[in-house]
């Protein structure tokens, strides 16, 4: 039996655009000169603005919340059904094109202080520039998403949880970078949470064309730290448990499994999806590092906890017990593989030693 597989691994902004205008004739190391020292005057400026801002926004979120009346499960379920179906993530044209998704905006890169997390924030630009000089992929035939909306992320966030991204202290703290407190929020909704948002797009339109299609591929997104009403580990948007919710009713999927193989536990859809039999969750990953999550690890239905300094021959033996047990306890319609590059051997964060090409008796399969 074969499933649709999605893997996670324009229209162009003004501000893009007038950039763009007003240095045209300029180099690139010159035009990101420019934008490094004005964005470090305005950080420089502006953070009483910050701190004034973080008051009276808190403020207005508490007599917002206050104020507002709880809605019944029915009410809600008639709400998300109504925004999936009026989005238009869906709308990309895909029928000519290779089912891989991927913007040149998805990559994260101001003034330098993204280098503060050893996460790397511009891989997703490399790996596409890479296949496209070996050769495997064109230019033309790659997808680009639309940005995910504000109506759409209220499928699955709360609003209090998007109005706390308005504070940049919050976004500093879901992308592990300090400095990211100081700058105004403006700058850090146009440098961060833009490039967050148009992933999640991606993620979410790959599924239906792993639907159309048998399998897809967003180059991006797979920020399985954050879900309805958290973020963390830098995911500041829960863009599978979003994708997921579309699949159930936009493309009429009632079961759906989540093959999370980052090497961090994938707390945030865990969370998101812990009570719902549609969603069977195997999760393999390293328990000693981020994070900890015990709550969240009652809701996997298959677990694998490998510990540091787990070599490729042991990882692969212990991942096809754990796909056969899946395979035998659950028929999806839908497969969500998230792919994780931190169980390989030298990353700074997976603690897990798995080589690329390996030299022992096992090859690597596809999951």
């Amino acid at each position: 039996m074969t499933f649709p597989l999605l893997t996670l691994s324009p229209q162009q902004p003004f501000w893009k655009f007038r950039t763009h205008r007003v240095i045209a004739n300029t180099t690139e190391s010159t035009r990101n000169l420019c934008k490094s020292t004005l964005y470090l005057f305005l950080a420089l400026a502006t953070p009483f603005i910050a701190y004034r801002c973080f008051n009276s926004s808190t403020m207005f979120w508490s007599s917002s919340s206050s104020s507002s009346q709880p809605a019944t499960k029915i009410d809600a379920d008639s709400l998300r059904r109504q925004r999936i179906n009026s989005s238009k993530l869906y709308q990309p044209d895909a029928s000519s094109k290779v089912p891989v998704i991927y913007s040149s905006y998805y990559d994260i890169s101001f003034l330098g202080i993204e280098k503060l997390h050893p996460f790397d924030s511009s891989k997703w630009g490399r790996i596409c520039r890479f296949l496209m000089s070996e050769g495997y992929l064109e230019k033309n035939s790659i997808v680009d998403p639309l940005e995910a909306s504000t109506e759409d992320l209220l499928v699955v966030h709360t609003e209090a949880y998007l109005n706390s991204l308005k504070n940049s202290v919050n976004v500093a703290r879901i992308t592990e970078v300090p400095p990211v407190a100081m700058l105004p929020n403006w700058l850090v909704q146009m440098e961060v949470l833009y490039p967050f948002r148009r992933q999640v797009g991606g993620t979410v339109l790959a599924a239906k064309l792993a639907k159309d299609q048998g399998w897809a591929i967003n180059v991006g997104g797979g920020f399985h730290h954050c879900s309805g009403d958290r973020g963390g580990g830098f995911c500041a948007y829960a863009d599978i448990s979003l994708c997921i919710h579309f699949a159930f009713v936009r493309l009429n999927i009632s079961r759906v499994m989540i093959i999370d193989l980052d090497a961090h536990q994938g707390n945030g859809h865990e969370r998101d999806f812990g009570n719902d039999e549609r969603v069977y969750i195997l999760d393999m990953y390293n328990p000693g590092i981020y994070p900890f999550d015990m709550t969240a690890r009652n809701y996997i239905n298959q677990k694998v906890e490998v510990m540091t300094g787990t070599t490729t021959d042991e990882y692969l033996k212990q991942l096809d017990k754990a796909l056969a047990v899946a395979g035998s306890n659950f028929a999806p319609e839908l497969i969500v593989y998230n792919a994780g590059t931190d169980i390989l051997d030298g990353d700074p964060l997976g603690g897990l030693k798995n080589c690329p090409f390996n030299d022992g008796p096992g090859e690597w399969r596809a999951a």
